[in-house]
Order: C-alpha cells, then structure tokens, then sequence
C-alpha cells in the first residue's frame, strides 16, 4: 500500500534540503509513497506582526527563499511532471552553486535546465496565484500543525520537525517516518554533534 504524507520545504535551510532531496530520489527510485511538498516561508516565521507578510509584498521586495517558493509552486500545481526536478534543482542552486534564489535570472535558469519554460513560470508567478497558494499552505500548517521549520513530516493528525545531518539517506527518512506514530516520545535532541 502506499504511504500518504506531507513534507515542508524553504530552499533557504539546508536540512530542509537534506530531507527533500533525499525524498526526491526516493520517488524516482520507485518508492511507493505519495508526497505532498509544501512550502513554507522562514522569511514569514521572522516578520514581525504588523509588518506586510511576504505573500503580499511586492515581488522585488519579498523576503529571502520567497520568490523560490512562489517559482516552486507555480511548478507543482501547473508542470507537476517537472516538480521534483525543478525541486532538486533549485536546491543545488542554492546549496551546491551559492546562487541568489531571490534572483528571477537565476530561478529562470534552474527552470530551462530541467526542460520547463522560464517565460511561462515568470509570467505565472506575475499574477500573484502563487503568492495566494503560499498564504494558505502556510498558515494552514501553522494553524493546524503549529509548524515553526523545516523540514516537517505530516502524516494524518502527526507532525514532526526533523534534521537530519547528512544527505543521499533513505534510511534516515524511512526511519522518520517509522517514528511518526510514536507519540510518547515528544522531544529527542542532542546537545552536541559527533563529528
């Protein structure tokens, strides 16, 4: 049977890529769960109240990993064929090459580099549609989750902030989600990193 879960993202947070990336490669490998990738903004996590949230800024003034977000979703819900690609792509950018994900230039190229039309993700992003998607996604997992990061596993009523130290790791997601009903156990955080 296959799995049914969710999973948070902010191109911004390297363990959300750890997580997300490995989540990816799962799935092309054949693994038999149904992902739900949803963003989430750290850049809204640390607005002040009062202040205009991200989704309804303007977009040369959203705030870091934002205008990735709203590029992420305009993949997901309109070339959903092309998501897990752009997905992993757009964390390599970040991570792997240093690149400004704040930057249209940029996203426009990670979007050519897996097959998708830039043009058409930029004028799609324009209308503000994505923006929309991501004040609902986020506040719904705030509201009904009271997630606060990435990555967070969701599956049913059971949500999980999770961090794991290295990348390429089945077993650690595997793992993870094995732990998700395991709901004496609240809190397991190291104090030190052995490295």
């Amino acid at each position: 049977m296959q799995r049914s879960f969710s999973i948070t993202y902010d191109y911004l947070c390297p363990f959300a890529r750890n997580a997300n990336e490995t989540l990816v490669e799962m799935l092309q490998g054949g693994a038999a769960y149904s992902v739900n990738f949803v963003p989430f903004s750290l850049a809204q996590t640390h607005t002040d109240d009062g202040e205009i949230p991200q989704w309804d800024r303007p977009l040369d003034e959203v705030g870091g990993g934002v205008l990735a977000l709203l590029w992420s979703i305009a993949v997901r819900d309109g070339y959903p064929e092309f998501f897990l690609a752009f997905h992993a792509a757009v964390f390599s950018a970040r991570h792997d090459e240093g690149s400004d994900i704040g930057d249209e230039g940029v996203l426009g190229r990670v979007a050519l580099s897996v097959g998708l039309d830039a043009e058409s993700i930029r004028s799609h992003v324009a209308t503000g549609a994505p923006a929309g998607t991501l004040a609902v996604e986020h506040m719904e997992l705030v509201e009904d989750h009271e997630t606060f990061g990435v990555p967070t596993f969701i599956e049913g009523d059971e949500a999980v902030f999770v961090r794991f130290m290295e990348r390429h790791t089945p077993d650690d997601v595997e793992r993870a989600l094995d732990m998700l009903g395991w709901t004496n156990l609240n809190e397991f955080k190291r104090t030190t990193i052995p490295r």
